[in-house]
């Protein structure tokens, strides 16, 4: 049988509030289990107001810009609990949060990654771009063996507790790739970011994308995604 997973999309919403959403579910999931008791499988769409995010392990000085000019351009900073570097989140982004129990999936870090970017490399194939990954790297590149045209358009960084998963990836469809000048991206030089828009250069539909993420979603982890109503659901 399929997994049932329960798909919430936020629409917009600020970060601090939706990384909170996140813990919540996350703790009540691993509460569930110590209980014996099933996990809640979900998948979250959101988009984030301007904001940058710096993962445990990254690096500060890979954020360009400090607090004053921070407030000039309207960037939110949070240092969070995810893996990866620094990225950025902003309007025109498809952010995508699967809070999973891996151990009804595969309990593996690297296949659900794997996973997560096969979700993402078909959907860009729907639109008729190659996205692929790079070797040693998270996330989908868009020609990452050619020196000077590598560019990533979708980054991952997840964390797991008892094999449930929070945060996950960030594909730019319509972003505003300025603001990625005031970083470097993941941590990573002499690479650039790029967007469904720069690459097709059209503006693409945000609510098209969802749907061909959700469907690659259910293909590539065997779910079935179940809408949560509005009416039926108390959100943080």
């Amino acid at each position: 049988m399929k997994q049932q997973v329960l798909f919430d999309d936020l629409g917009v919403k600020p970060y601090k509030e939706t990384w909170d959403y996140q813990e919540v579910l996350l703790q009540q999931n691993i509460e569930a289990k110590r209980n014996g008791l099933p996990a809640t499988q979900r998948l979250i769409f959101v988009e984030h107001p301007p904001v940058y995010t710096l993962g445990k392990s990254g690096k500060e000085a890979h954020l360009l810009i400090d607090e004053q000019q921070r407030a000039e351009k309207g960037v939110e900073y949070f240092h969070i609990n995810r893996g990866g570097d620094i990225t950025f989140h902003g309007p025109g982004q498809l952010v995508g949060y699967p809070i999973l129990d891996l151990e009804t999936f595969k309990p593996d870090l690297g296949w659900y990654l794997r996973s997560l970017e096969e979700v993402i490399i078909l959907t860009l194939a729907d639109y008729g771009i190659q996205g692929s990954r790079s070797k040693g790297e998270t996330g989908v590149w868009i020609e990452p063996d050619v020196p000077g045209k590598a560019r990533k358009i979708c980054a991952m960084g997840i964390r797991c507790s008892r094999w449930i998963t929070m945060h996950g990836f960030a594909l730019n469809v319509n972003t505003n790739l300025n603001f990625f000048n005031d970083i470097i991206p993941c941590g990573i030089v002499n690479k650039k970011v790029t967007s469904l828009q720069e690459e097709l250069g059209r503006e693409v539909s945000l609510e098209e994308v969802k749907e061909r993420v959700k469907a690659h979603f259910e293909e590539v982890f065997e779910a079935e995604l179940i809408t949560i109503e509005l009416s039926g659901v108390s959100r943080i």
